[in-house]
């Protein structure tokens, strides 16, 4: 059985940092692709940041993000998002997810139908 773990959200206030990790279990040979998600209230979950397992340092982000928040990844099983210059428009309960791969013709990194397995979730709250 597959499980996602994530950790380290928080009330955090403008324009400081946070990290969230996820680890993840239940598949020995490890995740190709790895992602954080967000969801606000009232919006649809979105794609924040993925990586792959080809892509060592690189990962691929959406433009509210892009040049401060990096994602990172230990191992085949966990990941990490480093957030920076956080707002308040940040505020969302962000999900890990992961799903096996390579795939011919690749994957579109952040959309969510791409992604098989899900943690649970762990709410960032940004407020002064």
């Amino acid at each position: 059985e597959v499980h996602l773990v994530e950790s380290g959200g928080g009330l955090v206030q403008p324009g400081k940092s946070l990290r969230l990790s996820c680890v993840a279990s239940g598949y020995t040979s490890g995740y190709y692709y790895m992602a954080w998600f967000r969801q606000a209230p009232g919006k649809v979950r979105e794609g924040v940041a993925a990586i792959s397992r080809s892509r060592i340092g690189v990962g691929w982000y959406a433009d509210s993000v892009e040049g401060r928040f990096t994602i990172s990844r230990d191992n085949d099983k966990t990941v990490n998002l480093q957030m920076n210059s956080l707002n308040p428009e940040d505020t969302a309960v962000y999900y890990c997810a992961a799903t096996n791969g390579p795939r011919l013709g690749g994957i579109a990194p952040l959309d969510r139908k791409e992604y098989t397995y899900w943690g649970q979730g762990t709410q960032v709250t940004v407020s002064s």
